[in-house]
């Protein structure tokens, strides 16, 4: 039996995946170390299940849509820019969640009980925190520069969207970066 990267995600929708784009671009001329996620694969991340056995997928999807059918759609805005663990040591710059950072949350923790019961999905030690990867810096330490640049933009908005699916992803690792694939969409209830 073969197996599948899996992880759960909601797309921001295009608007805000072009403003991010555009952030990338004004961040890139600062930055000569990282490595910047394709448009089409810019999300929040709410679960990551790692890989999943191919027989597995049919009870994750139809936990996944159980969820998601209880689950009311609501507003997002992505706003702030970040990095992870910090400006001092950063691995990975992101874009932030303002309005609906609670709902993510929320779907986030209605998502792991279900998935941890199947056996699917481990609980994580660090408290979840929706967020959109921009880049994942190369190497040790970053330039003055791009410390500089992302300083700038900690005012940065990209825009509010609503939220109302949530996709099952599969992940194929290549060397230009990740292929993601769509497994399964679930919609979330109308408010």
């Amino acid at each position: 039996m073969s197996r599948l990267r899996v992880f759960i995600a909601v797309d921001p929708g295009k608007a805000i995946r072009s403003r991010c784009v555009a952030l990338q671009d004004t961040l890139a001329r600062s930055a000569d170390r990282v490595r910047w996620e394709k448009p089409e694969n810019i999300h929040v991340t709410l679960l990551f299940l790692g890989d999943v056995d191919e027989r597995d997928l049919l009870p994750v999807c139809k936990a996944f849509s159980a969820v998601c059918a209880e689950q009311g759609a609501f507003p997002v805005s992505v706003e702030s820019v970040g990095c992870f663990p910090n400006l001092q040591r950063p691995r990975t710059i992101w874009a932030g969640i303002g309005m609906g950072a609670a709902e993510l949350v929320a779907l986030h923790d209605a998502l792991e009980r279900p998935l941890i019961d199947l056996g699917c999905y481990r609980r994580e030690e660090r408290q979840f925190k929706p967020h959109l990867t921009l880049g994942r810096v190369k190497g040790d330490g970053m330039s003055y520069q791009l410390t500089m640049a992302l300083t700038k933009q900690l005012q940065w908005r990209g825009g509010e969207s609503v939220i109302d699916t949530v996709q099952v992803m599969s992940s194929e690792l290549t060397s230009d970066g990740p292929l993601y694939s769509v497994v399964s969409t679930a919609k979330l209830r109308s408010q």
